[in-house]
């Protein structure tokens, strides 16, 4: 299964023939070892050019003046002392408002060149050097980010050119600094006959582990890189060093994933929680971990707080994200000019539409409704876990230090609604032509570059054409938002329910209007010819929040019903089936056959599960090459298997998701966590236009919590293609800004981080819980318009008598619990909580006791609870 390509699909087009040849880990001796050595950075690597090769700049000494050197009109040229310097100006806001350049360069394709200059900075700064294509689209064959200094550096770069080009460009962008500073360059050369530079990155110590920490009761295992093929000594020691547990490693052979021979540790015996623990074998001692349940606990928030600095439409609050304040981007305030009044793209409408807010797609301006689909899907998914698994712990107000904190809805759906809102604001209004549906996405009319802050974005904004798959993603994402927000804001719920309706309809009548997969310019396309799974999902949706027959009857009929949607690559934003399929066996709902769908979530997860345990690195993911945002489909991965652990309590699925997590914190090849803030080395130059600390210091890096894409054997950006050329799956990755198929962050990547990462610190310390030893009968035994009456029977199945009782379960949607007999009843948003009277206080063993209510319902689905507990443990 080839997924299309998630992004920037129109660059690729440009830029896939600019591979450039630079070999990356080709040696499988490097492999094996697992690359144990420093990574060459290109700022210090000696471009071997053929001393004999022509010299392509000209007057690159300056010591005949600054001729043929050119400059943008905001800066003079001072050639005083044989080198060229220039005074930047302050207040710009791009790179490219200050240039310097030489123009008429020639290239010849398959031609590895040496780019070398010398320069400075006063102040410091991180300059841009590039040789690219003189015409938009400006394709950079070579892209450098020196770190200028007063005292001045000498910068080499190698690079193979895709093209023969006469009209090549060198230019230096040095623009973008809010203050003045000076700028100095000498001896500026490319030579071609260069040696292609090998890029071998730096793995660190061969012991490879989850560098965050293990859960004290939950499974342990690290991998060894190793050329020993026999069983290998280990030892386990505690921050002072002393030995606390030791034994002997399984070899595991080469894994394939990576080229490496290698070995597994299971040192999950040992349960005492504490921090710095290491882990040695084969003279090689692993990177600190600790153990202990506590940094998920944070992660579970980290996770969910990136969202807050990704929204459009508002200013972002330093006292809230600290290092992350921001004016407000998109709002029309200038020199922004959108997105309170967008028009279309010329020739797709006649109107413009208010799409302010909702959260930028990734490291770019764009918003795309597929992609916040996926999104805000699992946030509201990760909410609903905790109104139906045994062991989901809920995340209340005040959670997630929001605007909206203290408004008395949890801050998880807060952050939901932010993205749910500009869904709505997608569909096309009534009286237009496709009314219902959904624009497919909205963003600037050309690519930008990086670094771009929201609020200077001057780009022209765009809706584009509508499309089914969008408009299916509107129809799933607002059925489910109208039971969530249903205890909370009522008319917010109906709004949403009334969307999804009007959604549903538009698709059916319009089943087959696909993004087009040349829309690609500003950004990316989305493109999806396969809608079947997006109708799946949207009737499973609509279905659990109405219980009407329509979505009943064509989730029955949907051949992806009963199909095995569970391939090895996970899911995505353009493989939604799953959602529908996960949703329909968690989410209490009376489907026929359900059961069946339960058992098909489980046989998923089983699949799922015997991938990792046959995976040396213990990863539930192993294709032959790996995907774009390779972790998120990891993370998607486990989330089968987590939800396999939530209908059967069965803890081999819950120890999958335990050790499926040490991939993504650094028991990996590479052996580094992919978690900005987490694990000793871990990703933080994720692609952005605003974290780009890399291109810019006054710039943050991504927030603590954000999740890189990960591995990608495509290497579809030009600094992958040069670095990572023939890289084995494992190896695809480089953590550098400019690696946009590699190491970008986006909003559908943190979701299922975010979920498993709850999951995980559900999990508490890894003791398993122990079912309650109590049944319960609920049984509706009428409904009328706004209305119903229910009884409830709870049996005492111990050996011990009960005294004093609690009973909780959760309402699906808007339902109030109203007059009762035989229990008081509090509830408090979904939640009901029903205690005794003193009359009933004890139930003996083997004994039960029933009480009733009213209750009121605003319409719609009103199935009995999957989840009801007895003094907080699960009966059955």
């Amino acid at each position: 299964m080839i997924r299309p390509s998630r992004r920037w699909a129109a660059s690729l087009a440009l830029t896939a023939a600019a591979t450039l040849a630079a070999s990356a880990l080709s040696s499988p001796a490097a492999q094996a070892s697992g690359a144990n050595t420093a990574p060459t950075k290109a700022r210090a690597a000696v471009a071997n050019a053929d001393p004999d090769g022509p010299e392509q700049i000209h007057n690159g000494t300056f010591d005949s003046g600054s001729d043929p050197w050119w400059h943008t009109d905001n800066i003079t040229f001072d050639t005083t002392g044989g080198r060229l310097c220039a005074d930047i100006p302050g207040g710009t806001v791009n790179p490219w408002d200050v240039i310097i350049g030489q123009n008429d360069i020639p290239l010849v394709q398959g031609e590895t060149y040496a780019f070398s200059f010398s320069a400075s900075g006063d102040p410091s700064r991180v300059g841009k050097a590039m040789v690219q294509m003189p015409v938009d689209p400006y394709t950079a064959y070579v892209t450098a980010n020196p770190e200028l200094t007063p005292a001045g550096g000498d910068f080499h770069y190698t690079f193979t050119s895709p093209v023969d080009l006469a009209t090549g460009q060198v230019v230096f962008q040095i623009g973008g600094s809010a203050t003045p500073w000076r700028f100095c360059m000498d001896d500026v050369s490319l030579k071609g006959g260069a040696d292609p530079e090998v890029y071998v990155p730096d793995t660190g110590p061969r012991v490879r582990v989850n560098q965050v920490a293990y859960l004290p009761k939950g499974p342990k295992n690290a991998t060894v890189v190793t050329e020993a093929t026999t069983a290998l000594p280990w030892k386990l020691k505690n921050a002072a060093g002393a030995v606390v547990a030791s034994g002997t490693s399984t070899p595991r052979g080469v894994d394939a994933s990576s080229g490496q021979n290698v070995h597994s540790i299971d040192f999950g015996a040992y349960t005492k929680a504490g921090a710095g623990y290491t882990l040695t074998a084969d003279g090689e001692t692993s990177r600190p971990f600790d153990i202990g349940a506590g940094a998920y606990e944070t992660l579970r928030s980290d996770a969910l707080k990136m969202y807050y600095p990704q929204r459009s439409g508002i200013a972002i609050r330093d006292d809230l994200r600290p290092g992350y304040g921001r004016p407000a981007g998109h709002i029309g305030v200038a020199p922004n000019q959108g997105d309170t009044n967008v028009p279309c793209q010329p020739g797709v409408c006649d109107y413009s539409l208010d799409v302010s807010g909702g959260w930028y797609d990734a490291g770019d301006h764009g918003k795309y409704v597929v992609n916040g689909g996926i999104s805000v899907a699992q946030l509201m998914s990760e909410y609903e876990r905790t109104k139906n698994a045994p062991t989901a712990k809920p995340m209340g107000d005040n959670a997630l230090a929001l605007p909206e904190s203290g408004n008395k809805v949890p801050d998880i759906l807060d952050e939901a609604r932010w993205e749910q809102e500009f869904l709505l604001k997608m569909q096309v209004p009534d009286g237009k032509p496709y009314a219902g549906m959904a624009h497919h996405k909205i963003h600037d009319e050309n690519w930008t570059g990086l670094p771009q802050l929201p609020h200077t974005d001057a780009q022209k904004r765009q809706l584009h054409p509508v499309s089914t798959a969008a408009t299916l993603n509107l129809a799933a994402t607002a059925a489910q938002a109208a039971r969530l927000f249903a205890p909370y804001d009522a008319a917010f719920a109906a709004k949403n329910l009334t969307a999804a309706r009007k959604a549903w309809a538009a698709a059916k009548a319009n089943p087959a209007v696909l993004a087009s997969p040349s829309d690609g310019t500003g950004g990316g396309t989305y493109d999806d010819a396969d809608v079947s799974d997006e109708f799946y999902w949207a009737a499973a949706e609509l279905y659990i929040s109405t219980g009407e027959k329509e979505f009943q009857d064509y989730v029955l009929a949907s051949p992806l019903h009963t199909s095995d949607i569970w391939g090895e690559r996970g899911f995505d934003w353009g493989h939604v089936a799953q959602l529908g399929r996960l949703d329909l066996a968690t989410v209490p709902n009376a489907l026929p056959g359900r059961d069946q769908v339960r058992a098909s979530v489980v046989a998923g997860a089983d699949k799922y599960l015997a991938t990792l345990t046959a995976h040396p690195y213990g990863v539930p993911y192993n294709p032959p090459t790996y995907d774009w945002g390779s972790n998120n489909l990891v993370l998607n991965n486990m989330v089968v298997m987590a939800a396999a652990y939530d209908l059967t309590g069965t803890r081999k699925y819950r120890d999958g998701v335990l050790q499926g997590i040490d991939y993504i914190f650094g028991r990996n090849a590479l052996n580094q966590s992919y978690v900005t803030g987490y694990g000793e080395v871990n990703s933080h130059n994720q692609h952005s236009r605003w974290y780009s600390h890399q291109l810019d210091a006054t710039l943050p890096n991504p927030p603590k919590g954000t999740l890189a894409g990960g591995p990608n054997s495509g290497i579809q950006d030009p600094l992958a293609a040069e670095k990572l050329k023939n890289c084995k799956p494992q190896f695809c990755y480089i953590d550098d800004i400019n690696s946009w198929a590699t190491n970008e962050l986006t909003i559908n990547w943190n979701s299922p981080l975010s979920w498993v990462s709850a999951f995980v610190a559900d999990q508490g310390d890894g003791t398993v819980q122990a079912p309650g030893k109590c049944q319960v009968t609920y049984t509706t035994h009428g409904q009328w318009p706004g209305g119903f009456t229910t009884q409830v029977t709870v049996k005492n199945t111990g050996s011990t008598a009960v005294n004093g009782w609690s009973l909780a379960w959760s309402f699906l949607g808007g339902q109030q619990a109203g007059q009762s007999w035989n229990a008081g009843i509090t509830q408090s948003g979904a939640k009901v909580t029903a205690k005794n009277v003193a009359s009933n206080a004890k139930i003996g063993a083997g004994q039960s006791v029933t009480f009733g209510f009213l209750g009121t319902s605003p319409g719609g689905a009103n199935p009995n609870p999957d989840l009801i507990t007895l003094n907080g443990a699960a009966c059955s």
